[in-house]
């Protein structure tokens, strides 16, 4: 598929005024009414599709400017990995004695595959996994994002006397100065919405902590005192969901 076509394409959706409140009202749907573990294996597989087309049309586009909508469709899948951690929450709680498909499938493969038959190993695993994603990848991001933010906005006085210069010298007409003016506004106001995505992101990875924390402390007392469970098996089954929980949502 033509990358141009791509990026034409998410920007149009991210621009629509249609699909904004359909998905508004969506996400508050997904965190108020249960849902079942069927159609949370749906979203989960369209969260982590989206996630994989966001990669590829990062990694494609040549400037910053050609996915200029990246911040606002950044924010748009944090919400949605919010949303979806909350349903799967809920499920877990709710349902998790059962055992490990109780809150679909997609959890439990996730889980099962890190875990590997040992849920000591698993969990320490689980834990570098978490504590890599924040500390390395999600605080990274964030001060790469305000650095760029920040030498952005102070070159930004100079960029605009180097056109002044050249419309001046008539190396450049007026309407070729006017477009790269447009394009030195477009650049500071993208790199300012992903210094303030990145602080929503950092955001979006404590609360995933929180969760993580809710679901296993949680889910095992729950086991425990209204189900019946023994320790060992309540651990065994919360383990298993709250780790395949946390990958498929981080």
């Amino acid at each position: 598929m033509d990358r141009s076509l791509v990026l034409n394409n998410v920007k149009t959706l991210t621009r629509g005024n249609f699909g904004v409140p359909v998905m508004l009202m969506g996400l508050l749907g997904m965190m108020i009414l249960p849902m079942p573990a069927f159609l949370l294996d749906v979203f989960f597989t369209f969260n982590i599709t989206l996630s994989i087309v966001i990669l590829l049309v990062c990694v494609y586009a040549l400037r910053p400017m050609e996915f200029a909508s990246f911040p606002t469709v950044l924010l748009v899948a944090t919400l949605l990995r919010l949303g979806l951690n909350v349903a799967s929450t809920r499920i877990v709680l709710l349902e998790g004695h059962e055992g490990g498909d109780a809150a679909g499938k997609v959890i439990e493969s996730f889980g099962e595959v890190l875990i590997g038959g040992n849920y000591a190993v698993g969990l320490v695993v689980f834990a570098i996994l978490m504590i890599i994603n924040f500390l390395v990848v999600t605080k990274g991001a964030g001060r790469v994002s305000e650095v760029s933010a920040r030498f952005t906005l102070d070159a930004m006085p100079g960029k605009q006397m180097a056109i002044d210069a050249d419309l001046n010298a008539g190396l450049i007409n007026q309407d070729e100065a006017k477009h790269r003016r447009e394009e030195i506004a477009q650049e500071a106001d993208f790199y300012g919405s992903m210094d303030g995505a990145s602080k929503f992101v950092k955001g979006d990875a404590v609360a995933g902590l929180l969760i993580l924390a809710i679901n296993i402390i949680g889910g095992i007392a729950i086991g425990m005192m209204q189900h019946g469970l023994d320790f060992g098996l309540a651990v065994e089954r919360y383990a298993l969901l709250t780790i395949g929980d946390g990958l498929v949502a981080q």
